[in-house]
């Protein structure tokens, strides 16, 4: 099993997010569970990666090339893919992954998780996609996600289908046991 994670190329200012990067990747070697990342050595990316690696686990990044001294691509990957476009490595990534795990980040980390979660709600993928909510970080983003439905914009069988812990191992555990919703798409969906 492969887990996506997307997260910050940047620390945050909370010590909290770079202690639980540390702990998720730890977690993830732990249990056998491979990481695929954006391939940088720098912030969240890198702390999650490294400690997946010190925990003996398997990591590959995927990385632009335009970026690769931008991001600081990581050298000590079990696999590092350069690619041409942001798009490919959304794709690569999305392909080589068994679920999706955001952390706290930026509009990147937003874009690529709503990306992989849009081609769930589409039914594209199967996969589950959580948010490790470290330090109530992702708490305005509920409260969206929430206004979204309120506003009928979003089903809240779609809202459902988000996982959302603080705590890395409940959230390793609920992905574990995800089963993807049965599709069926009428002119009422």
């Amino acid at each position: 099993m492969m887990i996506a994670v997307f997260c910050g190329s940047a620390m945050g200012s909370n010590p909290v997010y770079a202690e639980t990067a540390r702990r998720f990747g730890a977690l993830l070697a732990d249990q056998g569970i491979g990481l695929v990342y954006g391939g940088a050595c720098v912030g969240l990316m890198g702390e999650v990666a490294d400690a997946a690696l010190a925990g003996g686990g398997t990591v590959v990044g995927v990385i632009p090339y335009w970026l690769r001294d931008r991001e600081i691509a990581h050298e000590g990957l079990s696999e590092l893919l350069i690619v041409d476009t942001m798009h490919e490595r959304k794709s690569l990534i999305a392909g080589r992954a068994d679920g999706f795990v955001a952390m706290p980040g930026g509009a990147g980390t937003m874009d690529e998780f709503f990306e992989a979660w849009t081609w769930a709600l589409l039914g594209i993928h199967g996969k589950p996609c959580a948010l490790l909510n470290v330090d109530g970080y992702f708490e305005p983003m509920k409260n969206l996600i929430d206004h979204m439905v309120t506003q009928q914009f979003l089903k809240p069988a779609y809202r459902d289908m988000l996982i959302m812990e603080a705590d890395p191992e409940a959230l390793l555990m609920r992905i574990g046991a995800y089963s993807a919703p049965q599709r069926k798409w009428t002119a009422a969906t």
